[in-house]
């Protein structure tokens, strides 16, 4: 059975991009364009992993984030946060928030498959 994959992302390019990347590599992938529509489809589909934009307008990712670890049905789903403003302190602010890895973009497509393999089979440190 297909490893159930949601994107959170805000910008069309970019959801459009991964959706189509890890659907080429068998992925059963679900897509939401803001965070709230996210929440919503994590808790609906219960992803086994989830790519989480942090700046998005309306709820962002980080306050999605909070709300899906602060969730008992949610709060073992593996999420990856995803930023263009990558700054020093960055990954360790997102670790501390509950994300299990972050990922600076632009993403390197070609790097991504394996990234999304290597996390799914990462155990979950809770």
């Amino acid at each position: 059975m297909a490893k159930k994959i949601l994107i959170v992302e805000d910008n069309d390019n970019n959801r459009s991009l991964f959706q189509d990347i890890l659907r080429f590599y068998d992925y059963d992938v679900s897509v939401a364009a803001d965070g709230a529509e996210g929440v919503a489809l994590a808790r609906e589909l219960l992803p086994d992993l989830i790519l989480m934009d942090i700046q998005m307008p309306g709820m962002d990712g980080m306050t999605a984030g909070r709300i899906l670890k602060h969730d008992s049905l949610t709060r073992n789903l593996k999420i990856i946060a995803l930023t263009s403003f990558a700054m020093q302190g960055d990954e360790e602010k997102f670790l501390a928030a509950g994300f299990d890895a972050y990922l600076s973009k632009p993403v390197n497509t070609r790097e991504l498959p394996d990234r999304v393999k290597e996390w799914l089979a990462a155990e979950r440190s809770t």
